[in-house]
């Protein structure tokens, strides 16, 4: 039986977004892996995007697919197709069937109506711009607001979400923390934000401008408040060690028992560690920004609870680390400078190529996946097809 993952990366996933583009009204010219969520036994979901020929023309396009979700089959907006034993569900951005209020994010009249509430006026001449800032199929999306008065960040999670997210952004505004205020939130998971200022840490490290201090980090983290601990615990990054390590093998066979002797090693010497700090939860330089070295802002305290601080920490020093094996590190702006810490980078940097995508990509591939996020897929074979009724192997619509 072909896999989940085979089944939404490989060729046959072109077959699946041309059928959902036709019941649109659109046909598939070609498309591209964007984002790959697999987790073994459970589910396997994928962002895509997607160059569309509709009634006025081509345009980039995303959409997502799902298996292992039985509850997005019934959603508005959805396609369920069936390969064999599997089914998939399919769907045209913003129509995702874990994220309700995307639609309403995406909506320029609902937004232009949002922002005039919160004293941001829209002029006639220039309408409400809409740019998809972080889309995470079936978990959440950040959409920027803006317009000539102003801006706002509209974040959009599943509606079983909101409250406790709401609450973690007042505890953090209440403790000083430069996080974005909540100005409202609705049942079915919007949450409006306001902006911040500064550049990602990202940025920084990428061109080699000035980042803090280890110390200055370490102080942001310190400042974290004790009733963060009130909340809902989320197991640190090292108790799924051995969880990452099966990812690993899934991806790479060949590197599954190495991975598996380290998640052994670090379950071991975590057992026993005190877990009841407040923590962000899932700090990484992207969560930082940044205006002229110093910290300005702390972003996506959706996991801030109780949790080790040695986890929030490694995270940040594994993904610069990660950084510095990409293509397209600068090398030479990464001397450190007086005042400030750069990343330094490595005396040999290999490019690493996912083992799944076509040849000659780049990917970066996110924690926690086992595909990349840049692969790509020819479907011009597929644009325009219809997929049959019956037949091993064949796609076909699903009852209902």
């Amino acid at each position: 039986m072909t896999s989940a993952l085979d089944l939404l990366t490989g060729a046959d996933a072109g077959d699946l977004l041309a059928a959902a583009l036709d019941r649109a009204g659109g046909e598939l010219v070609d498309w591209s892996v964007r984002q790959v969520d697999h987790r073994p036994g459970t589910s396997t979901t994928v962002a895509y995007r997607g160059d569309v020929r509709w009634s006025d023309g081509v345009r980039r396009e995303t959409l997502g697919a799902s298996v292992g979700r039985p509850a997005h089959h019934s959603a508005p907006g959805v396609l369920t197709l069936e390969r064999g034993e599997r089914r998939a569900a399919v769907w045209l951005f913003p129509d995702d069937p874990g994220l309700p209020a995307l639609r309403t994010a995406h909506d320029e009249d609902a937004v232009a109506a949002l922002l005039e509430r919160f004293g941001v006026p829209a002029a006639a001449s220039r309408p409400v711009d809409l740019t998809l800032r972080a889309y995470r199929p079936t978990r959440r999306a950040v959409v920027e607001a803006s317009a000539p008065g102003g801006r706002l960040y509209l974040k959009v999670l599943r509606p079983t979400k909101v409250d406790e997210l709401r609450r973690r952004h007042d505890l953090l505004t209440a403790a000083g923390l430069p996080v974005p205020a909540v100005l409202d939130s609705t049942a079915d998971g919007l949450l409006v934000l306001t902006p911040l200022d500064g550049t990602t840490m990202r940025a920084a490290v990428q061109s080699g401008r000035p980042v803090p201090s280890p110390r200055e980090v370490l102080d942001l983290v310190e400042r974290l408040p004790h009733e963060l601990c009130t909340m809902p615990r989320r197991a640190p990054w090292s108790e799924h060690a051995d969880f990452y390590a099966s990812l690993i093998g899934a991806a790479l066979p060949r590197e599954a028992g190495r991975a598996a002797a380290l998640a052994d090693r670090i379950l071991d010497r975590t057992v026993g560690m005190p877990d009841d700090a407040p923590t962000h939860g899932d700090l990484y330089e992207a969560q930082l920004l940044l205006a002229g070295g110093r910290v300005t802002g702390l972003l996506d305290v959706d996991s801030a609870g109780p949790g080790r601080r040695a986890d929030d920490l490694a995270c940040l020093v594994a993904h610069l680390e990660t950084l510095s094996l990409m293509r397209g590190w600068d090398g030479p702006a990464c001397a450190p400078s007086p005042g400030s810490t750069r990343p330094r980078s490595p005396t040999s940097s290999t490019p690493r190529s996912c083992p799944r995508a076509s040849p000659g990509c780049s990917c970066r591939w996110p924690r926690g996946r086992t595909a990349c996020r840049s692969g790509t897929g020819s479907a011009r074979r597929a644009a325009g097809s219809t997929p049959s009724s019956g037949g091993s192997g064949v796609l076909r619509r699903a009852a209902g």
